[in-house]
């Protein structure tokens, strides 16, 4: 659909409308009295969330457009059907789906929630580099709190293995000066060591170091952690269910095409992400989501914890 049509459809004055984004991919923004939020249909991508009253919440890199063919460290990709690169080398590490457009399948909005939801589906192309017929269905709303959902269904009649994650950049004044909390006492592999050294948090993780630590999630149900970002006074509650593992990840000072000096300084990724190495198996006819829920606040020593 064009940006005319997309606007006819599913577009609702002053709560949703559609434009044209980078490369020439349309783009939705929606809102209300909590907030607002940019959504690529390329790759279901968050691009921007500003909840209202304070600023950015997520990191974009200004040295590059998001666009199809280029690396993009920014925004929170849909990483899908792979998380990283280790549970298939047939396929593109975090999988296909940042590169596909997504079409609009609906929208809503009421007076505490505005929403978009999005999908995907297998056709001969996804078919050529994996095998597998599927539905993927993301959703984003405003609400008090930007909420994500990544619904996979298996449309086949043959099971299949998958593994996916969020992939949100959270923007920072100082990564040195940030610390992210809720992960006392959980186990983690450091994706930095060529063993994968296995380790246990103690206390809070703070970020004077560029961390890739895969944590395990536990038993709980919703899983709970908090960016306190100390240079900014503002901390980001995040929580997620469905997630077997969660990464917290930094480049660090190593030199990525689309970021700038001192840009690896302002972002740290909080990732819930189904399993890692390994995947799921789902049965012809079933489905699994995997939800996320962002709120930002100011951020107190108390009022934080």
């Amino acid at each position: 659909m064009g940006i005319d049509e997309l606007n006819a459809k599913f577009g609702a004055p002053g709560r949703i409308v559609f434009r044209q984004g980078f490369a020439g991919y349309p783009e939705a923004v929606i809102a209300n009295q909590y907030g607002a939020a940019e959504i690529a249909l390329l790759g279901a991508n968050v691009l921007s969330y500003r909840p209202t009253g304070m600023g950015e919440t997520i990191f974009r890199p200004a040295k590059r457009d998001y666009n199809r063919g280029d690396k993009f460290h920014g925004g929170v990709p849909v990483c899908w059907p792979q998380f990283g690169r280790l549970f298939s080398k047939d396929l593109p590490p975090h999988g296909f789906a940042s590169k596909m457009v997504f079409e609009v399948r609906g929208t809503e909005y009421t007076e505490e929630k505005t929403e978009v939801t999005l999908g995907i589906r297998s056709d001969a192309d996804t078919r050529s580099i994996w095998p597998h017929d599927f539905d993927l269905e993301v959703k984003v709303s405003v609400s008090m709190k930007l909420n994500l959902s990544m619904k996979t269904t298996n449309t086949g009649g043959e099971p299949f293995d998958f593994s996916c994650g969020f992939h949100p950049y959270f923007r920072l004044r100082d990564r040195d000066k940030t610390v992210v909390r809720g992960l006392d006492g959980a186990q983690f592999v450091d994706g930095t060591t060529p063993e994968f050294r296995e380790g246990v948090q103690s206390g809070d993780l703070r970020l004077t170091f560029a961390p890739d630590h895969i944590f395990t999630a536990g038993d709980a149900a919703r899983h709970e952690y908090a960016i306190l970002d100390e240079e900014a006074g503002r901390a980001v509650a995040i929580a997620s269910r469905g997630n077997g593992k969660t990464v917290v990840w930094n480049v660090g000072d190593e030199s990525l095409p689309d970021l700038v000096a001192d840009d690896w300084r302002k972002f740290i990724c909080v990732e819930p992400v189904s399993d890692w190495p390994g995947g799921h198996t789902l049965a012809p006819g079933a489905s699994y989501t995997l939800e996320m829920a962002i709120q930002t606040s100011l951020k107190t020593n108390e009022g934080a914890r």
